[in-house]
């Protein structure tokens, strides 16, 4: 591995200067996303001293939820990147082999890996096999009658919406986009105006980390995670631990809280078709037993949930649809005869009803839940 002789540059206010511009142009779920994505477009001008290449995933439940402006900064300030929203797997293995690898961004990746677009195995391999180094694709080369060792290994980072393959998911940190609430603004970018700046915070990040990369290439930091989660996250947790400040804790933080968050594959259109089902459901109450929930989705007759899977809408797949929005079952003390059992609280929709099904009945204030196992009014008999 080449190096360089070490540039003195505060590398924890050169990540403070990046978070800040990806937040003048995206605002982030949280703020652990906010900092994962800076850490992970800082690992990728240290890609040399990795022996994991982490996939950032930006996925969102529906469109116009900042996926595609998170990807242009990531672009901006990312390690030789490479943008496509189309690609031949033969095209991307060719341009991987590079000596010095570029920065694989994929937008619009759900055209490529959806349903309707098949499972295109031959780049999901190759996302997958280039998650871990000397990971080589062997071909065939007709032309020289030889056996070619074709390198796999180089960040990349997918932004569609739903869900990308579990396989590449599972070696990825996720960002779970969502769409601006009424009040959330952002700054417009404009690619002329802001890629000078954006680009200029690229340079200093291959200053800083150009130097460093023994030391980088033989960090063990301590790591919140394991198995395979460990391997995606420890580039990350290598570059706050060098950056120093509040970084490492940060960091270490943010692998723990987006590695929590669970999958789900299910569709958009019926999440969003749920959300709205709900709110109807809820009326003025302010929680509902899971099971009386599903009773009222169900009754309505021009409502897919009768006829959803053999059996109509269940309750594991009521909470699989609804985790995408961090809606949750919780244990709900409610009058007998029900008495403790799990069900639902409307302030837990508030958030999801404002962002994704805006009208005049959203713009309430959310209700105070109060303790999950006291609803703040008796819920309607079974």
């Amino acid at each position: 591995m080449t190096t360089q002789r070490a540039v003195k540059i505060d590398g924890a206010a050169l990540l403070d200067a990046l978070r800040a511009a990806l937040v003048r142009y995206v605002i982030t779920p949280n703020p652990e996303s906010a900092d994962a994505t800076v850490l992970w477009i800082a690992a990728t001008h240290a890609q040399a001293a990795w022996a994991h290449a982490p996939r950032l995933v930006i996925r969102a439940p529906e469109r116009r939820c900042g996926k595609s402006r998170l990807l242009d900064v990531v672009e901006g300030t990312c390690h030789q990147p490479l943008m496509t929203v189309n690609c031949s797997t033969a095209a991307v293995y060719r341009s991987i082999g590079m000596d010095t690898p570029p920065t694989l961004l994929i937008d619009e990746a759900d055209t490529i890996f959806g349903a309707k677009a098949g499972d295109n195995e031959d780049l999901r391999g190759l996302l997958n096999a280039g998650h871990q180094r000397n990971r080589s694709t062997i071909r065939w080369n007709n032309q020289r009658n030889e056996v070619e060792h074709i390198p796999t290994f180089a960040m990349a980072a997918l932004a569609g919406i739903g869900a990308m393959p579990d396989t590449i998911e599972d070696r990825a940190v996720i960002i779970r986009m969502r769409r601006r609430a009424p009040g959330e603004t952002v700054a417009p970018y404009r690619v002329r105006r802001d890629g000078p700046a954006l680009r200029a915070i690229g340079v200093e990040l291959t200053k800083w980390l150009a130097g460093h990369l023994p030391a980088l290439e033989a960090a063990e930091p301590g790591m919140p995670l394991e198995d395979r989660a460990a391997d995606t996250w420890e580039p990350l947790i290598a570059i706050a631990d060098l950056a120093g400040g509040d970084w490492p804790d940060r960091a270490r933080a943010a692998a723990v809280v987006l590695t929590a968050a669970a999958d789900d594959t299910a569709g958009a259109s019926d999440r969003i078709r749920l959300l709205a089902d709900c709110r109807t459901a809820f009326a003025d109450l302010d929680a509902l037993p899971t099971g009386l929930l599903l009773e009222r989705l169900k009754a309505d007759p021009e409502a897919p949930w009768a006829g959803y899977g053999t059996a109509g809408l269940t309750a594991m797949k009521l909470g699989d649809l609804l985790r995408e929005y961090d809606i949750r079952s919780k244990n709900i003390r409610f009058p007998a005869p029900l008495g403790q059992s799990k069900g639902y609280l409307r302030v837990e929709f508030q958030d999801a009803w404002n962002r994704y099904i805006p009208g005049p009945e959203t713009a309430e204030e959310p209700v105070d839940a109060g303790e999950p196992s006291q609803p703040s009014q008796p819920s309607p008999p079974s």
